[in-house]
Parts: C-alpha cells; structure tokens; sequence
C-alpha cells in the first residue's frame, strides 16, 4: 500500500469510485428516487433545482442546486423534491448497473432517458438533475475517515457564489453524456476529486467537527509528527524520535499531539500501524512477517500480539475473515 502524503490522503487510499454505479437524473416533479446499493459511501449533488436527502434513520437534509451531499453508511436512503410528501419512488437504484421499480420489475425504456442518465423528463432536460456517485469503501484505514462524518453532510454554496454548480460540476456533467474510450476512468477520476474537495471544504465549515487527527494536520508540531508517522510507518519511532524530527522536546510534542489529536502519540501510532497491517493481510498475500515489517513491527509475533491486544484477534484470523487478497 502507498503511505499518503498526509492522514486526509492516507484515508481516502481505499475510497475510489471504480466499478460503482455513476449516474445522471432528470427529473420533474414529484420525484423520488431510492437508493439500496448498501455502499458505505454516497456523493449526491443537484446540478439543478432543490432535492431532499432522506436517510431511513434520519432526518431529511435539503441540497441547493451546486450543492455537493455526503452520504455515509449503508443504509438505505432517498432523495426527493419534497420530504413531507414520501412520493413513491420512480425507481430504486440495487448496484451498478441494476435499477428496478419500487416493486422489484425492471424499468423500461420511459425511465431510460440515455447514456448513464435515467428519469421522467420526457423532454429530457427537467427541472431538477441530480448526479449521483456510489462509492466502494473498505479496509480498517478508511473506516478511520468514515468514522468522522455525519450521516449526511453538505457543503453548502457560499454567498454570492451563485446557483451554478462548480467547475468541477460543470466538467463532470459534460462528461457523462459522453462515450470515448476511457470515459469511465475519466468519471472516476473526476467524482474522486470531487469527494477530496468536498471533505476538505466540509472539515473547514463551522458546522463540521473534524476529528482531532484533521484539526492537528495545521499544527506545526502535531502536525509534522502526523505527517511522519503516515508517511514512514515502518520506523522505529518514540515520542524522543517524533520530538527530534518536529524541532521540540518531548515533553511539548506529547502535549500538543494529546491536545489536539485526543490520545498519545504512541497511542495512535499504534493504531495506524494496525489499520495498514490489517488492509495489507485482507488485500495481498504478503507474509505477516513481511508486512509486521512494513508497519514498524520487528517480527510476526510482535504484530501479533498487538493485534491480538487491540483488535482481539491475531493476524491469520483476520486474514482468513477477510477473503484473503484481491
């Protein structure tokens, strides 16, 4: 596994948009459209008009037009042009690629409107258009960025930015229509950078609570010292190495780390270690003395004792519930 260059990049290494349905909607009122795909994570934007998130297990968030919703968990959700109404869904989108009525039949050709673009505007080009990007998610280093957000999130439209949607909006709504080789990679890569924008607008906004390991990345000291453990995990790092690198002692490298991250430098060292050991056993066939290894470990038996310390669990056991490598 790559090491990002810094946590926000580290968490999102095993969040991509490869494989995942992509989609287009257009829409005239009343609409609903359901989504029961079960992935762990949602980017829903309206290129146009005003829609509703309705998560089953939470309230309803409204999304402006240009503006971007996160949604996380697997749970099924929907989002409308009106929460109070609960129009019956128009279809209920099951994975990539499967979409059916709300009573389980295929939609026909009247919901097919053209390339990756589905609805009920029979002039095709409603008032409502609704992008939608589901996203896999797996692996203990992600669950540490997913554990962070709210169930919904949305970055709202600044003042006096207008109603229309970003340039990277605007890039990706073009794109879709289109069918050149390669299309795929390039909406990929272009619903990846809209998730990275979001996130990082969404931990500056009042209304956030970034967890502490995204509130220290701005710090001089705990920062730097974040960065370092990310990016060299295999080191034989102590609060004396960390406090060297970083330019302080170590007695203020542990304060600032503890103030801003919420636990102890070594603490969430080895935490990280362990999130990247475990993707590693699940995702490639590795030795676990190979991988104890490339995460700071001088052995498999001492990977496995931390392991089995913090998860409950040693390192073939968990390779084995994990299916092995991809």
């Amino acid at each position: 596994m790559k090491i990002g260059v810094d946590a926000l990049a580290s968490l999102l290494y095993e969040v991509r948009s490869e494989g995942a349905l992509f989609s287009r909607n257009i829409l005239a009122p009343p609409w609903t459209v359901r989504f029961a795909d079960r992935t762990p994570l949602t980017l829903i934007t309206m290129l146009r008009g005003t829609g509703w998130v309705v998560p089953d297990d939470a309230e309803p968030v409204e999304v402006g037009p240009g503006e971007v919703a996160v949604v996380a968990g697997a749970e099924a959700f929907s989002v409308t042009d009106d929460a109070d109404v609960r129009t019956p869904p128009l279809y209920v989108l099951h994975g990539p690629y499967r979409c059916t009525t709300a009573t389980g039949e295929e939609i026909g050709d009247e919901i097919v409107l053209g390339l990756r673009t589905c609805g009920n505007s029979l002039e095709g080009d409603g008032p409502a258009v609704l992008l939608t990007g589901s996203y896999r998610v797996g692996g203990r280093v992600s669950e540490r960025l997913l554990s962070a957000l709210p169930r919904v999130l949305v970055v709202r439209r600044d003042d006096g930015a207008g109603d229309g949607p970003s340039p990277i909006l605007e890039l990706t709504a073009t794109e879709i229509a289109r069918d050149d080789p390669g299309q795929q990679a390039v909406l990929d890569r272009l619903l990846d950078l809209l998730l990275l924008c979001t996130l990082r607008e969404w931990f500056t906004r009042p209304e956030a609570d970034p967890p502490g390991w995204y509130r220290a990345l701005g710090d001089p000291v705990a920062g730097r010292a974040l960065r370092l453990m990310h990016d060299s995990p295999e080191r034989a790092w102590t609060v004396a190495a960390l406090a060297e690198e970083t330019g302080v002692s170590r007695a203020t490298l542990a304060r600032r780390f503890g103030e801003l991250v919420g636990e102890p430098p070594m603490a969430y060292l080895t935490g990280w270690r362990l999130a990247l050991a475990a993707d590693l056993l699940a995702r490639t066939d590795a030795t676990v003395e190979s991988i104890a290894r490339q995460v700071g470990y001088r052995s498999a038996f001492g990977l496995s004792v931390a392991m089995k310390r913090v998860h409950g669990t040693r390192p073939s056991e968990h390779r084995t519930a994990g299916g092995g490598s991809r």
